[in-house]
């Protein structure tokens, strides 16, 4: 199995490390987007500090703590936009998130009071990690920009996002995004197709679909953000989410305090992450 870049939490704050099984070696760097926009992804076993930890003893940061841009794509999978009754997109609809709204692989996601918002979603991810500053691709440098894959977990807001046209309301909610554990190598995934996506709330399978229903992969994003911005080493883009949202369902369900969302890729991992409500 190939290293994977991570961010885990020190004292005083986070470092980059290498994870490789059980095996978890430091970095000099102190998260894994300062590491991308230092050396490309191959190339960081040179940056080993010397300091080794087993994985049962590290806690997971956000993968990229700090990325210059969060870029969130909506209805992406064939089989959610039918769910959602909407026609499959001509172009990508993309959305922001702002880096507060990040969390790391087994963090609490903070739900607002029921008053506040009765409507929190789940939606697992594929999110593509920019390892390189790419601009006006084309497919292979589009590809070649990409460093690798991690989780993302685009906790909604359901109320908030339809009360008006624009999705941002409902999307960054502080500390409610779960992304990681780990960056898997582009060498590894290629374009990130074929690939295994789940969700499950309290053990029981909301989502169960595969990169392949995506209608824009990586490699179609990186190709069209990059028409309208330079995209930067850890700059984050998630894919979109499949079918089986609570929206989606009939009757609606939605996540409420106590639940636990575990959210896997196949071949990147598992994030676990226990709803906690509290004031805003």
């Amino acid at each position: 199995m190939t290293q994977r870049l991570a961010t885990i939490v020190v004292d005083g704050g986070t470092a980059a490390a290498l994870v490789d099984g059980d095996a978890v070696s430091l970095l000099g760097y102190r998260d894994a987007g300062d590491a991308l926009r230092s050396a490309p992804i191959d190339r960081l076993d040179q940056a080993r500090t010397g300091d080794e930890r087993s994985i049962s003893d590290v806690v997971f940061a956000p993968v990229v703590p700090n990325p210059s841009k969060i870029v969130c794509v909506g209805l992406n999978y064939r089989d959610h936009v039918l769910e959602m009754g909407r026609e499959l997109p001509a172009a990508p609809t993309c959305f922001a998130k702002f880096s507060a709204a990040l969390i790391g692989a087994t963090d609490n996601i903070e739900i607002p009071p029921v008053e506040v918002s009765d409507a929190v979603d789940w939606e697992v991810e594929l999110c593509v990690v920019i390892g390189s500053p790419v601009r006006n691709a084309t497919a292979a440098e589009a590809i070649a920009s990409i460093a690798g894959y991690t989780i993302m977990n685009d906790i909604s807001m359901r109320d908030w996002q339809t009360r008006t046209i624009q999705f941002l309301a409902g999307k960054t909610w502080e500390h409610c995004t779960p992304v990681g554990p780990g960056i898997v190598p582009v060498s590894e995934l290629g374009d990130g197709s074929g690939l295994a996506v789940s969700c499950d709330v309290n053990g029981v399978n909301k989502q169960a679909s595969n990169t392949d229903e995506l209608v824009f992969n990586a490699v179609d994003l990186v190709q069209d953000l990059s028409k309208v911005f330079t995209l930067e080493p850890g700059d984050l883009i998630a894919t979109g989410t499949p079918g089986g949202v609570g929206a989606g369902r009939d009757p609606k369900e939605f996540l409420k305090n106590g639940d636990v969302v575990t959210t896997t890729i196949e071949g990147i991992g598992t994030l676990r992450n226990t709803c906690v409500q509290t004031s805003i």
